[in-house]
Formats: structure tokens, C-alpha cells, sequence
């Protein structure tokens, strides 16, 4: 379970998250929507240790650690899927999913050790829910269509065996199949009893796929939701969004505006698409070519 208290967060002196609390119980998705520049990544970074938060806490399953460094606050179990996908150009998908690779520790107590071998997420097991991967095996990042390589992000995630999983904007300039596929994957993460906690600034994201949504304006939550109700009225999220002005930023990131918008519009960093129909979403290092007819 991820619990939030009184997060507070910000860069170079300014805030931009206000006192935020939040709540993920295991098997659960949540989604926080907002408009650009509503608080939404740094939200994000500082769930998965990137930012120190300024004050409140961060804890999983009980065990706080806000403001702990990101190799330590992903040992403690948070899996990071960032916006972009940020996949390495010149690695194919099986270095990467060896790198990714993390064992885990033996925990206390006979029981604990042999409950956590069950849920250990191994790269045959990420490949038997993401075969697609398996087919690609020996391609290099820069060869990867936008939604082959939002799913390398997503397996580099689970194979640290993640309780809780960050999920930045997963479906942004997906083609429309990815993205439903996509949204199958985070139904099925959250019936593997992981806590998923997305990020969007797409309303029908969070309605489709969350079991609890929450509406952030300029840093501050205005609006919550239960999933269930929202899906026969998702009218209400909508109305909730329009009545939260629009921030001039164009994101919530000081980062982002070093990103290069590519051709496709998305701004992810990569200009090339798939042969799904997918920006391919800027892996590291690279420019992404465009995908001819004959593309894989």
C-alpha cells in the first residue's frame, strides 16, 4: 500500500505540490489528473525518490520513505514507468531486461521469504505477459515502435518486483490499440495485488482503468472520486477539470522544457512512428528514425 501525508514538494524554493494526501491500497489503481503544469510529475518524482520532498511523508506498506535516494526508495519496493518511456538507444530489449534484473533480498521469517519467491517478477515471467518483447529480443531501443517500447519501460519496472508502480502519462502518443492494450496490462498489475498509482492529464484514462481518482489544480487536490461512480457519470471528472484553470506551463518539470517536441507533437523526444501506428517516443541518445512501410 502507498500512503501520502501532507507531501509537499518543489524546486529552487518555489512549491508546487501543497500538502497532498493520497491513498493506494495493494490490487488498486489510482489516477491523479490534471491539466499541464498541474503538479502531476513532480508528484511522480517525488514518489520515486527524485525529489526531496519539502515536508509529509511517503510510505509503503507502513515503512516511510520520503526523501530517501532512488536506488533506496526502489529497493523499498516503488517502480518507476516515466514519461517518455526513456528506454537506452544502443541496449536491445534483452539487455535491458537483464539490467533490469533484480533479484530479491531474503526477508525476515521463513513465510515472508517464500511469499515474495512467488510474486518475484523474472524476466520469463514479464516475457509471458508481454510476449511481444520476447519477439524483439534483439532489437536496440531505436527500433522499437512508441508502444513495444512503453512496454520495455513498463517490464524494466516490474522486474525490480515493485509493490507499488509509478505510472507517468503511459499512453501518451500511443496509437489508440496500444493504449487500450496498455490499460489492460495496468487491470492486470493491480489483480497481481501491486498498488498502481498513474499520472494523465486524460480524464477517459482514469475513467476506463481507476478504482479511485483524483483531481490536482496548481499543486492542490480539488476534486476526489470513487472509480465505480465515476464510470456511470463520467461527466463529473470532466466537469471537475474544466472548472480547474488552465496553468500557462507547459509542464509541471523544470526538466521539460529541455525536451524536444517531436514531429508527432507528442514532445516526448523521439519523432519517429511505429508500425503500430505509435510515436516511437525518444529512447536515450537517439533520434528515432521514421518507420517505413516495411517496418517491423
Amino acid at each position: 500500500m502507498l500512503e501520502l501525508t501532507g507531501l509537499t514538494a518543489g524546486y529552487d524554493g518555489g512549491t508546487v505540490l501543497h500538502e497532498l494526501d493520497l491513498s493506494v491500497p495493494a490490487g488498486s489503481v489510482h489516477a491523479v489528473v490534471g491539466h499541464n503544469g498541474a503538479g502531476k510529475t513532480t508528484l511522480v518524482n517525488t514518489v520515486a525518490g527524485l525529489l526531496r520532498p519539502d515536508a509529509g511523508t511517503v510510505r509503503v506498506n507502513g515503512r516511510d520513505v520520503g526523501g530517501r535516494p532512488a536506488h533506496q526508495v526502489a529497493r523499498a519496493g516503488i517502480g518507476l514507468v516515466p514519461q517518455g518511456r526513456r528506454v537506452f538507444a544502443s541496449l536491445t530489449v534483452g539487455e535491458h531486461l537483464r539490467l533490469s534484473y533484480r533479484p530479491p533480498r531474503p526477508e525476515k521469517g521463513d513465510g515472508g521469504r517464500a511469499a515474495r519467491r512467488e510474486r518475484t517478477w523474472t524476466p520469463e515471467r514479464v516475457l509471458e505477459l508481454l510476449p511481444r518483447l520476447g519477439e524483439r529480443r534483439g532489437h536496440r531501443g531505436t527500433e522499437l515502435s512508441g508502444g513495444e517500447q512503453q512496454m520495455l519501460a513498463l517490464a524494466r519496472a516490474l522486474l525490480g518486483t515493485p509493490r507499488v508502480l509509478l505510472l507517468d502519462e503511459p499512453t501518451e502518443g500511443l496509437a489508440p490499440v496500444v493504449a487500450r492494450r496498455i490499460r489492460e496490462l495496468i487491470g492486470t498489475l493491480a489483480q497481481e495485488g501491486i498498488s498502481v498509482l498513474l499520472v494523465s492529464p486524460s480524464p477517459a484514462l482514469a475513467v476506463q482503468c481507476a478504482d479511485a481518482v483524483t483531481v490536482l489544480t496548481s499543486g492542490r487536490v480539488t476534486a476526489r472520486f470513487d472509480g465505480g461512480p465515476l464510470r456511470s457519470d463520467p461527466g463529473a471528472l470532466h466537469a471537475a477539470l474544466e472548472l480547474s484553470p488552465l496553468s500557462p506551463a507547459a509542464d509541471d518539470s523544470p526538466s521539460a522544457s529541455a525536451a524536444s517536441t517531436g514531429a508527432d507533437g507528442t514532445g516526448t523526444g523521439g519523432t519517429g512512428t511505429g508500425a503500430d501506428g505509435a510515436a516511437a517516443g525518444g529512447p536515450l541518445g537517439a533520434r528515432v528514425p521514421d518507420a517505413g512501410p516495411g517496418a517491423p
